[in-house]
């Protein structure tokens, strides 16, 4: 065994000045980190426990928008009252992902973190820039099926493996991050990263960086008309080949004053064009427009070997969750909304 020094401190200050070190982590709910330490992909010497840091509230802005802190649990997140009611695309997002036992033990700020599922990431006996920089991409020429199609490069081929990250690329979030230097503001957009020729960074947090919250903009304009859809191997605790989430401000006159659309599974990282968006404005919704906002979104796309259907199997996506989003949901998940909200 490894031997790790743990710590539980009570606020913030604390635990950033107990992370210092180059193999330090901060852990929450585990879901991630534990699986990755006990294959052996990760051996930090220091894990620092924020489960006591005042970081889990759901709180709504001054703003109209919604603040989720950190530490909030996914299942708490995903029935949400105000989750459900203005961001129900978020709520099918984190609903789609994992289980109920990880969906309770999750948190928001951990779900930005969760690293790739590629195979080869995971198999420490094979070579894998992510997990060891400059030893080579075993993926490339291997087992594609769950890679990436979009903004790949020679260096790595892996996917982002988030429901809930696809969702907040579509919203426009914010990440709210802290270190002993400060604190600031990542768009959503920028957090995380493409492989280009550093694999191993995801994103762009910066060494002694703790997520405090992720803010969501007002959003209730899109809450009417909006939808998620995942498509995977079987219809729960898997991963997604291809996920959507899509939503649209619909006004009166049947005309798209704003469109939103994010592919996962697809990249790095989630996937947005806003140029393929901008087709959808000023115009009724109709079938031509969201193939073509379709065909944009993917230019470029390029199979790695067995994963070609991925490319016809995100457009009809595209197309599809477009669709059901223009067609309006009662809870964005198809069913009347029965569950008690918190």
């Amino acid at each position: 065994m490894n031997p790790i020094t743990f710590h539980a401190p009570q606020a913030p200050a604390e635990a950033l000045r107990q992370i210092g070190g180059a193999n330090a982590a901060f852990i929450a709910g585990g879901t991630n980190l534990v699986d990755l330490m006990k294959e052996g992909v990760v051996r930090p010497a220091t894990l620092v426990d924020i489960n006591s840091l005042p970081l889990g509230a759901i709180e709504a802005t001054a703003q109209g928008g919604l603040l989720l802190g950190a530490t909030a649990r996914n299942a708490d997140t995903a029935y949400h009252r105000l989750v459900r009611t203005r961001y129900p695309l978020l709520s099918a997002a984190i609903l789609a992902g994992a289980s109920p036992q990880i969906r309770n033990m999750a948190t928001d700020g951990g779900n930005l973190l969760q690293r790739t599922r590629c195979h080869y990431f995971y198999d420490t006996a094979v070579a894998c820039n992510k997990r060891a920089p400059g030893s080579g991409c075993s993926a490339i020429g291997g087992l594609t099926r769950q890679h990436a199609i979009l903004g790949a490069s020679e260096h790595c081929i892996a996917t982002h493996p988030s429901d809930m990250c696809v969702a907040l690329a579509a919203l426009d979030a914010v990440v709210h991050v802290r270190s002993e230097q400060g604190e600031r503001k990542i768009d959503f957009a920028d957090f995380h990263r493409l492989p280009g020729e550093n694999p191993e960074r995801d994103n762009t947090l910066q060494p002694g960086e703790l997520i405090t919250a992720i803010e969501l903009p007002p959003g209730a304009q899109y809450a009417a008309h909006s939808a998620y859809l995942k498509f995977r191997d079987r219809a729960s605790y898997a991963f997604a080949l291809v996920s959507v989430a899509a939503a649209l401000d619909i006004g009166p006159d049947g005309v798209v004053r704003a469109a939103r659309v994010a592919l996962g599974s697809v990249a790095h990282k989630p996937w947005r064009v806003p140029e393929a968006e901008v087709l959808l404005v000023g115009k009724r919704p109709d079938g031509a427009m969201f193939e073509a906002c379709a065909d944009l979104l993917l230019a470029g796309a390029r199979s790695q070997g067995q994963n070609d259907f991925k490319i016809p199997m995100a457009r009809r996506a595209v197309v599809r969750a477009l669709e059901q989003a223009a067609a309006g949901t009662i809870d964005n998940m198809h069913a009347p909304d029965t569950k008690e909200s918190l």
